[in-house]
């Protein structure tokens, strides 16, 4: 008589530690190359305040790449690095913002910051198509001008998804025109006698990473720094709405693709198209608001950000080739000049027109 065996089967089925495990040795060596190069840029800024520890890291990442292009084993931990990573780092960031600052000294300043964002994304689109620059990299150059550089680069990119050279190529345009800004800017406020809230606000809505507008706004005198760092941060709570928008315009992008195809979009695929981040992102922003984070706590938290920022853009310039880049030319660079030009006037002119200059 054969007796079944009472030896407990092993189960093919991975434990929660073996998986953990599996998880932190798949993503492991990428995630590690952009923390290290994202940490390194974050303390070479120090030096180098004007260009900024996303900027350094970007560019080292790129350096890196023409050099020795990521390996299949290194793009998991760089695609954790600049996806997740990045939506980590916009979640903080609104732990620096309070809606009650913001509409308490920014409301006069509403006519020209709105303006120049509508005009910034209008120009982006018509000027664009001109150029014969279509697709993300021109999205991405647009938003970054219109609301913040680099930061609203990473959130538009965690929304539709961008390539790596788009990004790259959008964070170098954005780049090229803030030090440009920071360079002529102060020489043009004094050009044109511009008070000290007015030129604040030219550089808060002309510029766009943050480094670049305190390099410009200080030079010009303090009480130029701090308005224009009010105005800095009420663009910056616009990445909301864009952002918004974006998953928006996706989600019916997706449906349009699947009404052709005979089917429909479940409910979960809207799910996983929604930004999320954004939530915690607003979140973050209330929480500051009513007191729960304290000052120095939300400094110490915006610090990070930055740093989450740089290991993300560390982690996009490793996966960058630059064919790719090349192939694109200099057209979205030329796109770019033309959005700060049209931004610059644009600022110029509203204040002009609603007598803030």
């Amino acid at each position: 008589m054969n007796l079944r065996s009472t030896t407990p089967v092993a189960s093919s089925a991975p434990s929660p530690a073996r998986w953990m495990a599996g998880g932190v040795r798949r993503v492991g060596p990428g995630l590690a190359l952009a923390s290290a190069i994202g940490l390194g840029a974050s303390a070479l800024a120090h030096f180098l305040p004007i260009v900024g520890a996303p900027v350094i890291a970007i560019i080292i990442g790129i350096a890196v790449a023409l050099v020795r292009p990521a390996s299949a084993t290194l793009r998991p931990g760089l695609h954790v690095a600049s996806k997740r990573v990045l939506q980590l780092s916009i979640v903080l960031l609104g732990t620096g913002l309070s809606v009650h600052e913001v509409t308490s000294t920014g409301l006069s300043s509403l006519p020209v910051l709105l303006g120049t964002l509508v005009v910034a994304l209008v120009a982006a689109w018509l000027i664009g198509r001109a150029l014969g620059v279509v697709g993300d990299v021109r999205t991405l150059i647009g938003v970054g001008t219109a609301i913040c550089g680099a930061s609203a680069i990473a959130a538009t990119d965690a929304v539709i998804d961008a390539p790596e050279q788009d990004v790259a190529y959008a964070v170098a345009t954005i780049f090229t025109f803030n030090v440009i800004a920071v360079l002529t800017f102060p020489a043009l406020g004094h050009a044109m006698h511009l008070s000290q809230r007015s030129f604040g606000l030219l550089a808060g809505t002309a510029i766009n990473d943050v480094s670049s507008v305190v390099a410009a706004a200080s030079v010009y005198g303090h009480a130029a720094s701090s308005y224009a760092i009010i105005v800095k941060l009420s663009r910056t709570l616009m990445i909301i709405p864009i952002a918004l928008g974006l998953a928006f315009w996706k989600t019916r992008a997706e449906e349009r693709r699947e009404e052709r195809a005979g089917t429909t979009v479940s409910r979960s695929r809207l799910v996983k198209i929604f930004p999320w981040f954004i939530a915690w992102f607003v979140a973050a922003v209330a929480l500051n608001s009513v007191g729960v984070i304290s000052h120095s706590l939300s400094h110490e938290l915006g610090n990070l950000a930055q740093v989450f920022i740089a290991i993300a853009l560390a982690g996009i310039g490793l996966s960058t080739r630059l064919r790719d880049i090349r192939r694109a030319g200099l057209r979205p660079l030329a796109l770019g000049a033309c959005l700060w030009v049209v931004v610059t006037l644009t600022s110029l002119g509203l204040q002009l027109a609603t007598g803030k200059a």
